[in-house]
Formats: C-alpha cells, sequence, structure tokens
C-alpha cells in the first residue's frame, strides 16, 4: 500500500465516523481531494487507490495536470476551487468539470458563454463569505439567493449548490456553528425552489465539524497528499 492510499483509507473512514456520530449515511459525504502543488503523479497515484475527484486551487497549474493526465480523462474529476478572475474564465470553462468558487454574476456569465458546446454543463457552486472577512472570497449570505437565482438561469451551467471557507475556529462547536450559517444559505436556497443538491465544507483539520453541520463533499488535502 502507497502512502496516499493509506492516507485516504485515514480520512474515509474520518467521514464513515463523522457520518456515524450525527446518523448520516456516508455515502452523502463526497471527498474532493485537493491536489493543488503536488505533481500529476500524486493524482495518478491516488486515483489508483479509488479516488477520482480532484481540486485544484491554480487554474495554470490545473489545466497542466489535466494535460498531463489526458490519457485518464474519463476517470477524473476536476474541480475548480480557487478564486476565479475575468481573464481565466475560458480556460477554466474548457478544462473543468466543476467550479465552486462563483462569488458574481459576471463570472458565471463568462463561463456560461465560454463552455464549449460539445462539453456537459459546468457543475457550479456559488462561494459565500459566512463570517463577514472583509479579505475573504465569496458572495455576502444575504445576496446569495439573488445570485443563485441568476446563475440557475444560465445556459450551459448547472447550478449545484455553495461552497465557503469561514476562518479558522478554535474548536468543534465553533467550527460547526460557522458552517452551520452556511447550512442555512443552502436550505434557503431549496426552499426557493433551486434544485440544488451540494453543500461543500470542510478540509482536513474540520470535516468532521462540517460533516455534522450538513457537508456533502469535504475537499481534503493535507490530508491525503501530505504539507506543503
Amino acid at each position: 500500500m502507497t502512502m496516499i492510499d493509506d492516507k485516504l483509507q485515514q480520512v474515509r473512514a474520518r467521514i464513515v465516523t463523522a457520518c456515524t456520530a450525527v446518523g448520516r449515511d456516508p455515502a452523502s459525504v463526497h471527498l474532493l481531494a485537493v491536489s493543488k502543488t503536488f505533481a500529476a503523479d500524486a493524482v495518478r497515484e491516488a486515483l489508483a487507490a479509488g479516488q477520482q475527484a480532484f481540486g485544484e486551487n491554480y487554474v495554470q497549474e490545473g489545466v497542466a495536470k489535466i494535460e498531463a493526465l489526458a490519457g485518464l480523462r474519463d476517470q477524473l474529476q476536476w474541480h475548480c476551487i480557487g478564486p476565479l478572475q475575468s481573464n481565466k474564465t475560458r480556460t477554466v470553462a474548457e478544462h473543468f468539470d466543476w467550479v465552486h468558487s462563483i462569488d458574481r454574476l459576471k463570472i458565471a456569465e463568462r463561463l456560461s458563454e465560454q463552455r464549449p458546446a460539445h462539453l456537459p454543463p459546468l457543475q457550479v457552486c456559488l462561494q459565500v463569505n459566512v463570517d463577514g472577512g472583509a479579505n475573504k472570497s465569496g458572495v455576502p449570505a444575504s445576496e446569495a439567493l439573488p445570485l443563485a437565482r441568476a446563475v440557475a438561469a444560465l445556459p450551459r451551467l448547472q447550478l449545484r449548490g455553495l461552497m465557503a471557507i469561514p476562518e479558522p475556529a478554535p474548536d468543534f462547536a465553533a467550527q460547526r456553528d460557522l458552517f452551520l450559517r452556511a447550512a442555512a444559505v443552502f436550505g434557503g436556497m431549496r426552499e426557493a425552489g433551486l434544485a440544488v443538491d451540494t453543500l461543500s465544507l470542510g478540509m482536513s483539520a474540520d470535516l468532521e465539524a462540517a460533516i455534522a453541520a450538513g457537508s456533502t463533499m469535504v475537499r481534503v488535502g493535507t490530508a491525503i497528499f501530505g504539507a506543503r
């Protein structure tokens, strides 16, 4: 067994334990392996251990890996999870399967216009700023529903839900409370009739609290690939 295989098994076991603790089906939580700063060989190793979904923060680095692993493209699902600037939308629309970090309509419109017709709709999440950090990416929670409605109406995109990256919190309860703010926004989107199913919350240090708050996708890098 390789190191990455072993680490993946440990993370999957954490997900099962966290789900069991709050009475959730472990199959309701998807694992996104965050491969930023790690080489294509690390992705190949994780794929061999059964992991198919990978997250990249930096567009050019992600595209280089997508191209390096082009022969495995039908087995891999690539998620763009970092802040997205207008000059990178075409590259993302042409190469990635998911985008987690839409925080303004202009970015979504560009992705919609630039998504090639031969590809399936781009799966997208809004990034919501749940703790009010002035330097944080994300739409304010109060503005999330109008943006979600506008994004859901765009062609070539499929709105799946929302993502949040709160500031680190000191303990489980504080972490969960921040994640519950995101879960409340997500619930509001569903109550408004939007067909969303993805709540992308939680990373290596706080995935248990995220799962307790309702996360359906945890984004784990360090606990799988090691320290950066």
